[in-house]
């Protein structure tokens, strides 16, 4: 959870002096989601994110310096600089991608779990996705298949209140996503998204069940981000008593009052690990500066088909 906060807020200051290419979404204030409901998963496991995905794919242990290198568009980033912040992946842990259109992830995230049933190789599918991508039919179309097939899948909401500037009341009759459910005949739960040991505890039992055998299940957690909809917004929709409220149920301040309870860390190892921590944003953000941006020639290498000599596909 500090690896995300760090890895934002420092993102945040690299978009302010123009470093950063293109949009950026960050999800400082919903790091409890990511890091509980991924600390569940398997290496061989999948998930799916959003536009608003650092969070869940560091979590599922993406190298952060590849990661800022994509989004200072550099050729040693995971897309070789032209994905962005939007559309990192790393099938070789699972990240089956970022994914810039909202609902986007929703059924390659079924198609995955559909792989992993016909396989029968035991691992499962977090499609990670917002409140306001419920609204999309991709969404309706993955539960319903999802659900006709009992395919292996965790469909986490990370409800945030808001798509855009638009909040959660004023574009959904029902008061949560997870109500929804119902009309698949899913398994559901709603969760306080902002305690990193709620979201564990839900998400373990979630994960169990669906990895048993039992078909789909819809988790939802409430949560909030704590900056706007992308950085450089003019934040002006959401009241100043709003966002305090939320401030003051900050999933890290939650966790560092739990660590202080139960006696896990001293404050000289708090200090201790944000120091490594910040170390390797460092690192990260070295490595972008230093690394070459793709030459011109190579614009629309791994965006088409490469058709090779004598007519064969190179992939």
């Amino acid at each position: 959870m500090l690896k995300i906060r760090l890895f934002e807020a420092r993102v945040s200051k690299c978009f302010a002096k123009g470093q950063v290419q293109g949009f950026v979404h960050l999800c400082i204030g919903q790091e409890a989601t990511a890091a509980g409901v991924c600390a569940n998963l398997n290496q061989g496991d999948y998930i799916s994110s959003t536009h608003r995905g650092h969070g869940h794919i560091i979590s599922k242990g993406a190298d952060i310096k590849t990661m800022m290198a994509e989004l200072f568009g550099k050729e040693s980033g995971y897309c070789h600089g032209k994905g962005g912040s939007m559309h990192i992946s790393d099938t070789s842990i699972g990240i089956l991608g970022a994914n810039g259109i909202v609902g986007g992830g929703f059924n390659l995230a079924a198609g995955a779990a559909l792989a992993c049933q016909m396989k029968k190789s035991g691992n499962i599918v977090v499609c990670f996705f917002g409140d306001g991508s419920s609204n999309e039919g991709s969404w309706h179309e993955a539960m319903n298949i999802s659900s006709v097939w009992k395919l292996p899948i965790l469909f986490v909401c990370e409800n945030n209140l808001y798509g855009i500037s638009s909040r959660v009341d004023r574009s959904m009759a029902v008061k949560n996503v997870a109500d929804r459910a119902v009309a698949y005949g899913m398994k559901s739960t709603v969760a306080y998204g902002n305690d990193v040991t709620v979201v564990y505890e839900t998400a373990k039992e979630a994960v169990e069940y669906v990895r048993s055998g039992n078909g789909p299940m819809l988790v939802e957690y409430k949560t909030y981000r704590q900056h706007g909809h992308f950085e450089g917004e003019p934040d002006v929709y959401r009241s100043p008593e709003e966002i305090r409220e939320w401030l003051d149920q900050d999933p890290i301040k939650n966790c560092e009052a739990l660590i202080k309870e139960k006696d896990i860390l001293t404050g000289e190892e708090r200090s201790m690990l944000q120091e490594k921590i910040e170390s390797e944003i460092n690192e990260a953000v070295r490595f972008a500066e230093e690394s070459q941006f793709p030459p011109a020639a190579l614009a629309v290498k791994d965006v088409y088909t490469d058709i090779v000599e004598e007519g064969r596909v190179d992939r």
